[in-house]
């Protein structure tokens, strides 16, 4: 995915493609907006720019994501003093193969702990040659402090009607890989992008947030699904509450999954032979 290719994101994109034009690519950026607005997704392509081509496995590409404890893997995620450590050691390197060395904190409201303050010291006396990208939902998610020192990039909320489009071709293809089985399966993860099978996997995401809450009785106006509130609850009636927050936390990893290179096909595949055809 390159920038130009980027959708309903105009001025962030035409914002960086100005830094890059005329070589004033600031050492820190904040993409700030709501998940899904494809803040991940420009950072990644606007580090593509920076590094001369566009790969996740790129040495000179580094991607920090909240992780649990080490000594309880179904604890709380977050980004801890360790990552930071390892992130300022990383960054006072000089670059392998580009002229710039990348960093995309994903979900960086989640410092936690000395984390923001190791991680602004970083930023008072930037590496040269280094750009930090933070991925934020708002503003305020980190200090002040932290983001006085960063280039505010605002990614808009996606538009309704392409979000429910999405939502809509996600519970189609659900349907239609239940009726099918494997063989539908495997074609429809052919040809998908990362930025699509993001978008899929949100949208799964939510089908499963609105599962649990038809589960509950919930009124329709809580979903986001509510003109299917019939054909959901009686989706609900044949989970089990333990299946559902199971297939959340699938989802969940699934998307993390999607940060750390993991192919978008192989993504989609593992969360609709979950979902739809219920394997192990």
């Amino acid at each position: 995915m390159t920038l130009e290719g980027i959708q309903d994101q105009p001025r962030a994109v035409a914002l960086l493609q100005r830094a890059l034009e005329t070589g004033r690519v600031a050492h820190a950026y904040a993409f700030i907006g709501p998940p899904g607005s494809g803040r991940m997704t420009a950072a990644l392509a606007f580090a593509a720019e920076l590094l001369g081509r566009p790969s996740r496995q790129h040495p000179d590409l580094h991607v920090i994501a909240p992780t649990p404890p080490e000594t309880n893997p179904k604890g709380a995620r977050a980004i801890r003093i360790a990552a930071i450590r390892e992130l300022e050691r990383q960054a006072a390197l000089r670059p392998v193969m580009a002229r710039h060395k990348v960093f995309i904190l994903d979900e960086a409201e989640r410092m936690t702990g000395e984390s923001p303050q190791a991680f602004l010291k970083t930023l008072e006396e930037p590496p040269a040659a280094t750009v930090m990208i933070l991925l934020l939902p708002r503003a305020r998610a980190v200090p002040a402090t932290v983001l006085s020192r960063c280039q505010i990039v605002r990614f808009e909320p996606r538009g309704d009607e392409a979000a429910a489009a999405v939502r809509a071709q996600a519970l189609e293809i659900f349907a239609e890989v239940r009726a099918g089985g494997a063989e539908a399966l495997f074609k429809r993860a052919e040809r998908l992008d990362r930025e699509k099978a993001e978008g899929l996997v949100d949208a799964y995401w939510l089908f499963c947030r609105d599962l649990l809450l038809a589960k509950a009785g919930a009124p329709a106006m809580l979903l986001v699904n509510g003109e299917r509130t019939e054909e959901l609850a009686r989706e609900a009636e044949t989970w089990t509450l333990d299946d559902i927050l199971q297939a959340i936390e699938l989802c969940r990893e699934a998307r993390e999954a999607l940060v750390h290179n993991v192919a978008p096909r192989l993504t989609l595949e593992v969360i609709l032979s979950r979902l739809a055809l219920r394997a192990a």
